[in-house]
């Protein structure tokens, strides 16, 4: 069963047995078998004593030797905001060939009204498109306009191009291109966007419809490609309805919580709060609001007392009081934001996505820095600070590390405050982020689709410091793990704590400051991820802890580290109740 709502179950006592319990948290024992009721962990031990302390109606599970481990937390997941991005658009990840793009634009335009927008994914595999492209097409590239226009001439179609990867590739048909006012006659090239043209012998320099360059829909502020987006529906999905689908997807990878810490707005939280009023979360959330978001174009700086309005209306949404829907702390994306387009704050120049020197982008001052951590002093609010680059760190840590506030950061499980992606970090900055109490969440996927790019734009000597996840726990820090754009398998970042390994090109940056054990590795995704959130009872299946429990094919903790990105989710519970069940484990 692949349910998307939680299955109300007739018994609220079971008993799993005949496998292998991992508990983690403190219990590093592997159990034979374990007993849940009304939602909690009763014990884990042996079958025959547990079958004696249950009631006579316990629901019994035969494991058949497979492995039971907490449900995984997704530190950084984008769950809501991915899954409402994605929702409106003609899906073309899986898209085979030219043909196959034409017919399922076509489709979709038979239900549009005429002159409406039609826009679709990209080709390949989100959010990086390193293994699957465009490129895999057996016709090596997009579709032009002639070709769109085979699907609809009566709707203005965009294949839209998506963060982080810079210089990128979109196409329009004729009448999108219409839309937007690129003719003829535009140049070949307007800002940092390239438009291509017919050419060679019978070409009459008419536009292809394909754009080249920095044509991303976030994290790309080119005045031309802006002024192009503006004419652009933002195309969105009710945010309560898509989330089913995707906490469904999720259930199916084994995660059971998640946490919501960036580009969150009212409107998403509004999306949770209708599934938790309803009944139908099937994850726990917990959400941090983001008080100024830097990411979509046209972004226009607050003022400050706009700032400190923003500061006030997320301190009015925290409520820590529900057992699956948490708002609990706020957001200020002091990070540059993403190398690929050039904002990455660093203290040397490095070449931009057409070799120019940058030094990244300040999207938030020091002095909004200084009045967002004064505030959430102030109110006993959880703080997250987005960071990516050396000189994002150095500006957060230079105006924390003063003797007024740094005297007054909270410290403590559960009370620290969280410093999120952290691509890159040198080991002095990681010691200073301990010394004032954070923890860190990040993702291993960063170095895997960036590490190449790094290495090109900053070059080889950036490595050391990309993804060093054993330096991290060696400061002294609580790290846990998210998918945030990718890849979306938790067991693949697991692997990828272990391995260090880059798309594409297969090389590694491992060294003792990266490398974790594979236990490290779990527990990123398990117990940490619990202690960052400070909720208590769940990342362990302890006695008294949540029933958020998975099922699992073989264990992730002994399994080969090649065979680790296959491991199967065969039965998915949150507080007790199956949430994913594909039927692997029989009745």
């Amino acid at each position: 069963m692949a349910n998307p709502q939680r299955r109300s179950d007739d018994g609220r006592t079971w008993l799993l047995h005949s496998g292998a319990v991992h508990p983690l948290g403190d219990d590093s024992t592997a159990h034979n078998a374990i007993l849940l009721h009304d939602g909690r962990v009763l014990a884990s031990g042996d079958r025959a004593d547990l079958r004696r302390a249950a009631p006579p109606q316990v629901r019994e599970i035969d494991l058949h030797g497979k492995t039971v481990m907490p449900g995984l937390i997704d530190i950084h997941p984008h769950m809501m905001q991915q899954a409402a991005q994605m929702a409106p658009l003609v899906d073309l990840t899986d898209a085979v060939d030219h043909a196959d793009i034409v017919a399922r634009i076509a489709e979709r335009a038979r239900i549009t009204p005429p002159g409406e927008w039609i826009i679709t994914t990209p080709v390949g595999e989100p959010f990086y498109f390193q293994r699957r492209s465009y490129r895999d097409l057996p016709e090596r590239m997009l579709p032009d306009r002639r070709v769109l226009d085979g699907a609809t001439s009566e709707h203005p179609v965009l294949i839209q191009a998506w963060a982080p990867v810079t210089p990128n590739i979109c196409a329009f048909n004729t009448a999108g291109l219409r839309r937007v006012g690129i003719t003829d006659f535009i140049p070949d090239r307007v800002c940092d966007v390239w438009i291509d043209k017919e050419a060679g012998p019978g070409g009459n320099g008419s536009v292809t419809g394909i754009l080249r360059g920095s044509v991303n829909q976030i994290y790309n502020f080119d005045p031309f490609w802006t002024q192009i987006l503006s004419k652009i529906p933002l195309m969105t999905a009710d945010p309560a309805t898509v989330t089913r689908q995707a906490m469904a997807r999720y259930n199916a990878m084994g995660v059971t919580t998640v946490y919501e810490p960036h580009n969150m707005n009212p409107a998403f939280l509004d999306g949770y709060r209708a599934l938790n009023a309803a009944g139908l979360l099937t994850t726990r959330v917990a959400i941090s609001m983001e008080v100024e978001n830097c990411a979509r174009p046209p972004f226009q700086p607050l003022s400050m007392s706009e700032f400190a309005q923003s500061l006030e209306r997320g301190r009015q949404t925290l409520d820590e009081g529900d057992d699956l829907l948490r708002v609990c702390g706020l957001t200020l994306a002091a990070s540059g934001g993403p190398c690929w387009p050039g904002h990455m704050q660093m203290p040397e120049p490095y070449d931009d996505p057409y070799g120019r020197p940058t030094k990244g982008t300040p999207f938030i001052s020091s002095e909004k820095i200084e009045a967002f951590a004064r505030f959430c002093l102030d109110h006993d609010v959880r703080a997250n600070f987005l960071a990516a680059g050396f000189t994002d760190h150095d500006t957060i840590l230079d105006v924390l590390d003063t003797p007024d506030i740094a005297a007054r950061m909270p410290r403590g499980p559960g009370r620290s405050w969280i410093v999120q992606h952290v691509p890159v970090i040198t080991e002095p900055q990681a010691r200073r982020y301990q010394r004032l109490g954070f923890d860190v969440t990040t993702c291993p996927g960063f170095a895997w689709a960036k590490g190449e790019m790094y290495g090109q734009r900053i070059g080889p000597h950036i490595w050391r410091d990309a993804g060093p996840l054993k330096r991290l726990l060696r400061a002294g820090l609580t790290v846990a793990c998210g998918t945030d754009w990718g890849p979306k398998n938790p067991f693949e970042q697991m692997q990828l704590a272990q391995t260090h390994t880059f798309a594409v090109t297969g090389r590694s940056n491992a060294t003792p400051d990266h490398v974790v054990t594979r236990r490290e590795a779990v527990d990123m995704w398990t117990t940490s991820g619990g202690q960052v959130l400070n909720w208590a009872g769940i990342g362990t299946l302890a006695p008294g802890a949540a029933a958020d429990l998975i099922v699992l094919d073989r264990s992730p903790l002994t399994c080969g580290i090649d065979e680790l990105p296959d491991t199967e989710v065969e039965l998915t519970m949150l507080a007790g109740t199956v949430v994913h069940d594909p039927g692997a484990l029989g009745d």
